[in-house]
């Protein structure tokens, strides 16, 4: 993947964009957050962006320490907003979250297809749902926050050779959740990631729209 998508002195710098912020009492909560976020978490990376947003969306900044960035996540994923991917996530709140200014990629949920596949093999629906995605997860983003059995589902298929360009996975919970994370990690795909039980929802949301954010500074 191109390099040139990637510019450390435009994501970095102290300027702040935030294309969610429909207001200036909006957008001057999100400038302040993001100024205490600087200080607690640093901003020397653009993995420090991630790490900013992520701590400001739990309210806590041990949330910096806890995520993980496998085989260059970043740069594939401005790849992919610039190339018009579909972006797939687990679970509507997820869907819903994602910025949808900014690109031009299609957000689709998959608990929107494989209702039969569910019902057939007894399996989870969000799983399911990315059996049924299988054919069209090759160059996607894959954004998980809640279902690990929908992350594993998807590791078997990058194992298979259908790699998405980019999977955000940050099931919460206490059952496989800490463990899917684990296993995404060994997959040579580029991906976002934290240690342990917890994450979900803010934090899958935050880690892609910051990504979505940097792109469309680049647009400018």
């Amino acid at each position: 993947m191109s390099k040139e998508l990637l510019h450390p002195a435009v994501t970095t710098e102290s300027t702040y964009t935030d294309i969610g912020a429909d207001t200036p009492e909006g957008f001057s909560i999100s400038s302040r957050s993001r100024s205490l976020a600087r200080e607690m978490v640093g901003n020397a990376t653009p993995e420090d962006r991630i790490r900013q947003r992520c701590s400001i969306a739990v309210g806590d900044w041990a949330m910096a320490d806890l995520l993980r960035f496998e085989n260059d996540p970043i740069t594939a994923g401005l790849a992919a907003i610039k190339s018009g991917a579909p972006i797939f996530t687990d679970i509507r709140m997820v869907l819903t979250g994602i910025q949808k200014r900014g690109h031009s990629c299609s957000v689709e949920c998959a608990l929107d297809y494989g209702a039969d596949i569910s019902e057939r093999l007894g399996i989870t629906r969000s799983s399911a749902g990315f059996v049924a995605l299988k054919e069209r997860l090759a160059g996607s983003i894959v954004v998980i926050g809640n279902a690990p059995s929908a992350l594993l589902t998807v590791c078997s298929f990058v194992d298979e050779g259908i790699c998405p360009a980019l999977i955000v996975g940050t099931p919460v919970g206490f059952v496989n959740a800490a463990e899917s994370k684990e296993i995404l990690r060994t997959k040579n795909v580029p991906s976002v990631s934290n240690v342990g039980t917890r994450g979900g929802t803010p934090i899958a949301v935050a880690s892609l729209n910051e990504i979505i954010t940097m792109f469309a500074e680049q647009q400018k």
